[in-house]
């Protein structure tokens, strides 16, 4: 696993401050905020692209791509993995973002309109897409199986999962590369999600500002970073004696149908990829421990998961823990799910699950256990792990502790 969020670099950094239930929201540093109406974020601190990148190449890249190339090479340095002529056409990479290089558009257009044409780097383009992502990654560990990027908003980062383990279950690649990555706290995209009214305004006090199942949140806290797994067959795993850290039980998606930015009636497109991945994963509601929720400190979202995980759990719901590490990242976007993924696999190694922070007043719409501000130890076995995106699309994992 390889992850960097607004929480620390790495493994031991995330996992310190998750289970100790610390936020890492701040105020916006990257750009002058002051005329926003929400000027705070979970930005990724003390970030040397050099340690990742070859100096040369910094400047030819958007700062997704550094992040995508710090988390892969987290992720496979763990794993063990050796990428050589054996195995290079066996080995694949999945990995999504939800926007891609907003930061090098944004620059690139002032220098349009500022200086003309001419001044356009020749790497713009490939600065910026998000197939360059596992583009990256395949040059740099030499991975020639399956290659492409799943872009499905704050969903993203679970799609890439979830697709990386069916081409592996269905026999085209022996290990992926995947996960979702997002670079994205810009003047244009803040200045949207604020059009939008999507985000919280809660600038004097940063770190309190993401409050996902509480009665008084009021929006989402941007936030960057990247979230990367390496993923392999059981038989390919076992032959070469790697560190099996957790099994991906089941995975499913689907649509709500509904409406582009709010989730259906009751969380019903949820609902039913909840079921759907237990369905893929052969177990029943009653066999899961613990949900990393979508808990996105928005209004809609909050109420319609909770009520979508009560339909699809039905009285299992009230005995289950729910808690959303965006307490205390903010929301990833893209990212979101992959950051995620890495929470839930440290919780079933760990026997902890990690809280939902800034619980202080319950929503009635809202009445799940969702492990208010501290920390539980307990030997968990399953977790899910929710993401939800903007155009009705759900993605569902499912993870399983490995037990030999």
């Amino acid at each position: 696993m390889g992850i960097l969020s607004p929480l620390g670099i790495g493994l031991e950094e995330n996992w310190a401050a998750i289970s100790s239930g610390r936020s890492g929201i701040g105020p916006v540093t990257k750009f002058d905020a002051s005329d926003l109406p929400s000027r705070i974020a979970g930005e990724v601190r003390n970030f040397n692209a050099e340690d990742w990148v070859e100096k040369k190449e910094i400047k030819k890249m958007d700062p997704f791509l550094h992040y995508t190339l710090a988390a892969g090479q987290m992720a496979v340095r763990q794993s063990g993995l050796v990428i050589d002529d054996s195995n290079a056409e066996r080995v694949g990479v999945l990995v999504g973002s939800g926007l891609g290089g907003l930061e090098t558009i944004e620059k690139y257009h002032t220098i349009l309109l500022e200086q003309g044409t001419k001044r356009i780097s020749p790497f713009f383009i490939p600065m910026l897409i998000v197939n360059l992502a596992p583009g990256h990654l395949s040059m740099r560990f030499g991975c020639k199986g399956p290659n492409s990027s799943m872009v499905t908003a704050c969903a993203t980062g679970n799609h890439s999962i979830g697709e990386a383990f069916k081409i592996i279950q269905r026999g085209d690649a022996d290990a992926m590369i995947a996960g979702g990555v997002e670079s994205t706290i810009t003047p244009l995209a803040l200045g949207g999600f604020c059009a939008m009214k999507a985000l919280s305004t809660r600038n004097d006090e940063p770190r309190r500002a993401s409050r996902p199942f509480e009665r008084d949140r009021d929006g989402f806290v941007i936030a960057e970073g990247a979230g990367l797994l390496v993923l392999e067959s059981l038989e390919t795993a076992k032959q070469r004696g790697a560190n099996i850290l957790a099994e991906i039980a089941g995975f499913a998606c689907n649509a709500d149908a509904h409406h582009i930015t709010a989730p259906s009636p009751g969380g019903q497109g949820a609902a039913r990829c909840m079921q759907l991945a237990l369905k893929d994963a052969r177990l029943n509601p009653e066999d899961l421990d613990y949900i990393n929720a979508h808990g996105t400190s928005t209004q809609a979202n909050d109420a319609a998961e909770s009520q979508g995980m009560r339909r699809a759990l039905g009285v299992h719901a009230d005995r289950v823990w729910v808690s959303s590490t965006k307490s205390m990242t903010g929301h990833l976007l893209g990212a979101a799910g992959g950051v995620e993924a890495v929470f839930s696999i440290l919780a079933l190694q760990n026997g902890v699950v990690p809280p939902t922070i800034n619980y202080e007043n319950p929503d009635p719409e809202c009445d799940l256990d969702y492990v208010p501000n501290t920390a539980r130890e307990k030997a968990i076995k399953t977790v899910m792990s929710n993401s939800f995106g903007f155009g009705g699309t759900n993605a569902t994992l499912v993870f399983r502790k490995y037990e030999g």
